[in-house]
């Protein structure tokens, strides 16, 4: 044993050199190796850049300061104090200082009988402090000029060249009661570049527009170093002029500013988002495990020959263990590196690819350096892990039995009583864990419900259901396969020879179906959430914001000549009236109306905790979560309510989940709200623009505002409400959440295609003395090509059933604790065409290794040894 000391090194070398010759000497081999740790480490790195384009957008979408921001005075009081104009021009006129703008806003009115708004900021219109940027016309230079968002450009049909009357605060006026008239021209209309304002705006110059307000300063200025100047320095000076001018003025960095806008700005549901992504993105990390984990095997497992004559000859096994990892290491180093880059000039093309393919403004990612390495360190660690199982097993069979088996992989169909004990028991925990949060699901208004813990619960049991799933996959692939090839072994000897290709080697066949499984059960959860969260804003706008305008009225109501006036403008569509009554229960005053939800488009929205709303009708009531909770009432009970002449007695039709459409309590028929002793005039209108588009609802505003100043006497008792703004800003966030969720899970869909075609490209390398026989038993090249596609077809299809199984019921779950409430909505249409485009992708992954395999010919396939 001596004399094998000094030979140990030479002899480790040379074990080493032999696998790494191995690896460089199959490049195919290699290539479709290191394809599916791409793969993997692009998905694990696209991750970290779709978070940082989450996090940069809904930072960006509230966030008020520029990147070039350097430092940031602030007035005492803005309400008491500003910083004058001389305080400014001493600030630009530091040196060091490249640029100074004022920063101020006011809420500006349009003269007219009707509220029309504009809310002016200051903004110098070009540079780095600027936050528009021009669409059309040209940006305010001189006074009485502004420009103004698309919003107030299509809504307000302020086009350059248009001139506009502003109510301004009258300077002189000490309280500020009084307003001025102040005409402005429109210039351009300009697009925000840092903020999702949803009001109408105007923007001009800083000192233009201080003097067109009135104002005696700025509440703030923002100023930006030129490059090089020390910010200590800077600082300084400027606290220098500020004390000089602006008593009590304080001085931030920019960045500390920007800071703590974005603290403001994540929170919340928000934050909810990031945890849900860092999930996603340890679940990323588990796929890419498992593809590498089955790459590795397969590929060790054709090395079998090799492996055995190395122990023959004396080999130890740990030094081909050894060899084996760092082999798995040096394909993780530059698989990992590829994918890192690949996954960052993705990251910088996707905001550009969101906004010409789903009209989405999305913000673009930074350059995650720290990241990117530990990226490419974990790509090495993972694919380092996923081949350890696999080489202590290849490296662990004794050499007469590799063999024997030299160009095999095991098709044994039982799994062991360990593992099948392990599946058992996390099946029961996923099942457990469940079962407890489906018993205490929070209903609406709940306040002491734990949501974190719960949604963590609900994580944790999809998490063991997915590892109950990876543990049993050779058990549960048998029946689906049962019934998913039943129509094919009908197909003839193609589809039977694709089913027993697939069905003979059930622990491959149930590793490349789980990667599968997980992709599909992620986009079918997006899919699902996505439609719940959508079903649960639709119901909530069919509640807050039943239609695209309100129009109240003080005093007399609105009689119903005005209505007819509505009802016959081509603007406007489903006009409808409405009238309030307001009573009391015991010590509570609740408000009753006459709105049918039926008449609206939105009522079909309106869901109902009991009853149905369809038999809403005379002597029958709706009836709001609260008052049936304080009435101790459900559908079929009945209830009185006070009338000018004793009581009305009501049966409860429904009742509501929250409150009813516009805050109502109780929802009655025309004829019970007369016996109740209501007015004839209608307290209110409610009415859809006739067509889509922020063109078309500010013609449909106008035509509102037309009929009532023909109409009404004193027009300044009607208020016109745009309820659609807030209905449009949930849904863009919905539209936003839903192409983020689902970019997300496409990289895992990408990582199972790539897993299939992998494993199908290895296979078709490992099984080609079978293809060969089969060649020469007559099989012609269109039926192996069929076969060997038909086989990864049915990994895509096999998972396709495993994820909707997965993914379907725990989206609900997830959904039903985090927002109480929500409805339950399958997209039947959109799963179903995940499961078969899916489907339909596996098979095409197949269709190069396929076309490789029928181009060797039979005699040469039964000659070859691996």
């Amino acid at each position: 044993m001596t004399p094998s000391a000094p030979w140990a090194p030479s002899w480790r070398a040379s074990v080493l050199g032999s696998q790494l010759t191995e690896l460089f000497r199959r490049p195919g081999r290699l290539l479709t190796t290191g394809l599916s740790v791409l793969a993997a480490a692009f998905v694990v790195f696209a991750t970290v850049m779709a978070q940082q384009i989450t996090t940069h957008t809904t930072v960006d979408r509230f966030r008020g300061t520029p990147e070039a921001v350097t430092l940031i005075a602030t007035a005492r009081d803005a309400s008491s104090s500003t910083i004058g104009e001389a305080a400014l021009e001493r600030i630009r006129a530091l040196p060091g200082v490249a640029e100074a703008v004022g920063r101020v806003d006011v809420g500006a009115p349009i003269a007219g009988p009707f509220e029309r708004y504009l809310q002016l900021y200051a903004d110098p219109g070009t540079g780095p402090l600027s936050q528009v940027e021009l669409v059309e016309g040209s940006y305010p230079d001189g006074a009485g000029q502004i420009a103004v968002d698309r919003r107030a450009a299509e809504e307000l049909q302020l086009a350059p060249g248009t001139r506009t009357t502003l109510l301004l605060p009258d300077p002189g006026d000490a309280d500020g009661a009084k307003t001025l008239k102040v005409t402005v021209t429109v210039t351009g209309v300009v697009r925000s570049t840092a903020t999702a304002v949803q009001q109408t705006s105007g923007y001009a110059t800083d000192t233009h527009l201080a003097r067109l307000a009135g104002a005696p300063g700025y509440p703030r200025v923002d100023i930006r170093a030129e490059h090089g100047v020390p910010h200590g320095e800077l600082s300084r000076q400027v606290r220098a002029v500020l004390d000089q001018t602006s008593a009590g003025a304080s001085l931030t960095s920019g960045s500390a500013v920007r800071a703590q806008e974005a603290r403001e700005a994540v929170h919340g549901d928000v934050r909810e988002i990031f945890r849900l992504i860092a999930v996603f993105l340890a679940v990323a990390v588990g796929a890419a495990a498992l593809v590498a984990t089955s790459t590795f095997r397969i590929v060790f497992a054709q090395r079998l020959r090799q492996l055995a004559l190395l122990r023959a000859i004396g080999a130890p096994q740990a030094r081909l263990v050894t060899a084996l990892a760092v082999e798995g290491a040096l394909v993780g180093v530059v698989a990992g590196a590829i994918g890192v880059l690949t996954a960052l000039g993705a990251g910088h093309l996707a905001p550009q690819a969101a906004r010409l393919l789903a009209g989405q403004e999305l913000s673009a990612p930074g350059f995650p350096v720290a990241q990117a390495v530990w990226v490419v360190v974990g790509t090495v660690l993972v694919t380092v892990c996923a081949v350890l199982a696999p080489a202590v097993s290849a490296a662990g069979v004794s050499p007469l039995q590799a063999l024997r088996n030299a160009g095999t992989v095991t098709g044994e169909r039982r799994i062991r009583p360990v593992r099948l004990a392990t599946g058992i028991l996390l099946a029961a925990a996923a099942t457990g864990l469940a079962a407890l949060l489906l018993a205490d699901l929070p209903e609406p208004g709940r306040a002491d419900y734990d949501r974190d813990a719960a949604l963590m619960a609900t994580v944790a049991s999809a998490g063991f259901a997915f590892l109950a799933l990876v543990t049993l996959g050779p058990l549960l692939v048998r029946p689906v396969l049962a019934v998913a090839g039943w129509p094919l072994r009908r197909l003839g000897t193609t589809g039977r020879l694709a089913v027993n290709g697939v069905g003979g080697t059930p622990r491959r066949a149930a590793a490349v179906s789980v990667v599968v499984a997980l992709g599909v059960a992620l986009v079918s959860g997006a899919l699902v959430s996505v439609a719940c969260l959508s079903g649960y804003m639709e119901r909530t706008a069919a509640v807050q914001a039943p239609a695209d305008f309100r129009v109240v009225a003080d005093g007399q109501g609105l009689d119903a000549a005005l209505v007819r006036q509505f009802a016959a403008s081509p603007r406007l569509a489903h006009v409808t009236s409405y009238r309030t009554l307001v009573t009391s229960v015991g010590h509570k005053e609740i408000e009753v109306s006459d709105l049918d939800p039926a008449a609206l488009p939105t009522g079909k929205y309106v869901d109902t905790a009991s009853g149905s709303l369809d038999d809403l009708g005379p002597g029958n009531a709706v009836v709001a979560s609260d008052t049936a909770d304080l009435l101790g009432v459900r559908a079929g009970d009945t209830f009185t309510l006070p009338a000018d002449h004793g009581a009305v007695r009501l049966t409860v039709a429904a009742t509501l989940p929250g409150q009813g459409p516009l805050q109502a309590n109780v929802l009655v028929a025309p004829s019970d709200l007369d016996r109740m002793g209501a007015p004839r005039n209608a307290s209110g209108i409610l009415a859809d623009a006739a067509t889509e588009g922020l063109a078309a609802r500010g013609e449909a505003h106008r035509a509102l505002e037309t009929a009532i100043r023909a109409h009404v006497p004193d027009p300044d008792d009607v208020g016109v409400s745009v309820l659609a703004a807030s209905r449009d800003s949930d849904r863009d966030t919905i539209r936003a959440m839903g192409t983020t969720a689902l970019g997300l899970v496409a990289l895992t869909v990408l990582i199972a295609v790539v897993g299939v075609t992998a494993t199908t490209g290895l296979t078709a390398v490992e099984r080609t003395r079978e293809f060969g026989l089969l060649r020469a038993l007559g099989l012609g090249g269109g039926a192996l090509r069929g076969t060997i596609t038909v086989e990864a077809g049915l990994y895509g299809v096999l998972g396709g059933v495993l994820g909707l199984a997965l993914g379907v019921p725990y989206a609900w779950l997830l959904m039903r604790v985090v927002v109480a409430g929500v409805p339950l909505r399958l997209p039947a249409g959109q799963l179903l065409l995940v499961f078969t485009g899916l489907a339909a992708l596996t098979a095409l992954a197949g269709l190069l290794p396929a076309r490789r395999a029928t181009r060797v010919t039979p005699m040469t396939a039964l000659g070859s040894t691996e």
